[in-house]
C-alpha cells in the first residue's frame, strides 16, 4: 500500500503565512492605486480593462505558489510503501444440516430449510480464512461438500440442498458421525461441527451420544442448534388434494442436543425465529475466531526534490513573464 507522509510535518504550519501575504498584497494594491481628477468621465466610462491589467497580478500568484512548494519541500514529503505479511490460522468447520421433511415447517420465513440455508451462506461468506464443508442428513447422511476454501463452490452446493434427496427421518447420530469422518484427519488446531436439526433422533445406526464421544476423542467441538418455534407450527401434510399445512406440536430433543454440546466442549442454541437463528450464527462466529497475525514492513523514499524542481520551473516562468510580457506595467 502506497502512502505519503512528512518527515517534518510541523513545518507545514508555515503555510499559514499564505493568507497573510494575500491580505498584505490586497492592502498594498488598494493603497497604491493612483487617483486622477477628471472634469468629465465620458472618455473613460466605456473603456474596458485589457488582459495585461489582470495579468499584472500573475507574478504575485506565482510567488505564493513558489513559497508553498518550498514550505512543503522543507517538510520533506516521503512516499511510504507498506507491505503486509498476513499469517492466518484458520479453523476447519463442517456444517451438518437436517434436511428431513419437517424442515419445510412454516414457523420460519419462508420455511426452516430456506432460512437455515440463507443464514448458513451468510456465515460461510464471513469466514474467509477457514476451510469449511457441508454434510446433510435425514434418515441417512451424506457429504455434499468436503472441506474446502472454495467459497463459491460451497455456497452453490448449499443452494442446491433440498428436501427429498435422502430417505426421510432424523438420524442425528449419522449426521454427526459423517461430519466427524470429514474432520478427524484434519491438521487444523481447531475443528468444529455445527449441527442443525428440528426434530428427535429416530433413524440411523449410530447413537448420537456415541458420535459425541467420538467427536470428543478427536478433539472436535460440536455446536448444536435446535430449530423451531415453541408450541405448535404449520407442518406440510400430503393429502389427496396436494400439500396442506397443519399445526402440529414442535418436538426437539433439547436434552440430547445439550448433552452432545456438553460432551464435546461446544454449546447448545435454540432458534425460534429467523432473527434468533441469525443471532445464533453471530454468536458462534464470535466464539470461533480465526487467529490472524499481521506484520508490516515500510520502505520510504524522499520526494522533496520533485517539489523543489517544480518551484524552480515556476520561478523561471515568473521571471520571464515579468521581464517580457509584463515589462513596463
Amino acid at each position: 500500500m502506497l502512502a505519503v507522509v512528512f518527515a517534518n510535518p510541523k513545518l507545514l504550519y508555515l503555510l499559514l503565512i499564505i493568507p497573510l501575504l494575500v491580505v498584505w498584497y490586497v492592502f498594498r494594491l488598494h493603497k497604491s492605486r493612483p487617483v486622477i481628477t477628471l472634469s468629465v468621465i465620458h472618455p473613460v466610462k466605456n473603456s474596458s480593462s485589457s488582459l495585461k491589467v489582470y495579468m499584472r497580478h500573475l507574478p504575485f500568484v506565482l510567488r505564493v505558489i513558489i513559497i508553498m512548494l518550498i514550505i512543503v519541500s522543507l517538510a520533506r514529503p516521503q512516499s511510504t510503501n507498506i507491505l503486509r505479511n498476513v499469517t492466518a490460522e484458520g479453523i476447519d468447520i463442517i456444517l451438518s444440516i437436517d434436511v428431513s421433511g419437517s424442515m419445510l415447517a412454516r414457523d420460519f420465513k419462508p420455511d426452516r430449510l430456506e432460512a437455515a440455508k440463507d443464514l448458513s451462506i451468510k456465515f460461510i461468506s464471513g469466514r474467509t480464512t477457514d476451510r469449511m464443508g457441508l454434510v446433510v442428513f435425514a434418515g441417512e447422511s451424506f457429504t455434499l461438500c468436503p472441506l474446502t476454501t472454495d467459497r463459491p463452490t460451497l455456497i452453490n452446493q448449499f443452494r442446491s440442498v433440498d428436501i427429498g434427496v435422502l430417505d426421510d427421518g432424523t438420524a442425528i447420530g449419522s449426521g454427526l458421525a459423517t461430519a466427524i469422518a470429514r474432520l478427524k484427519d484434519s491438521d487444523a488446531k481447531s475443528r468444529v461441527i455445527i449441527l442443525l436439526t428440528d426434530g428427535v433422533n429416530n433413524r440411523g445406526e449410530i447413537a448420537p451420544l456415541t458420535a459425541a464421544e467420538m467427536a470428543k476423542t478427536f478433539g472436535i467441538r460440536v455446536y448444536t442448534i435446535g430449530v423451531g418455534t415453541r408450541g405448535v407450527a404449520p407442518y406440510p401434510v400430503q393429502t389427496p388434494f396436494g400439500t396442506r399445512y397443519q399445526d402440529m406440536k414442535v418436538e426437539i430433543d433439547e436434552e440430547l442436543l445439550k448433552n452432545i454440546a456438553q460432551i464435546t466442549g461446544g454449546e447448545y442454541f435454540r432458534a425460534t425465529s429467523n432473527r434468533a437463528l441469525e443471532d445464533v450464527y453471530k454468536k458462534i462466529d464470535e466464539l470461533e475466531k480465526s487467529k490472524i497475525e499481521v506484520n508490516e514492513y515500510s520502505k520510504r523514499e524522499e520526494k522533496y526534490r520533485s517539489w523543489l524542481f517544480v518551484a524552480f520551473l515556476i520561478l523561471v516562468g515568473e521571471f520571464l513573464i515579468r521581464r517580457t510580457y509584463l515589462l513596463g506595467i
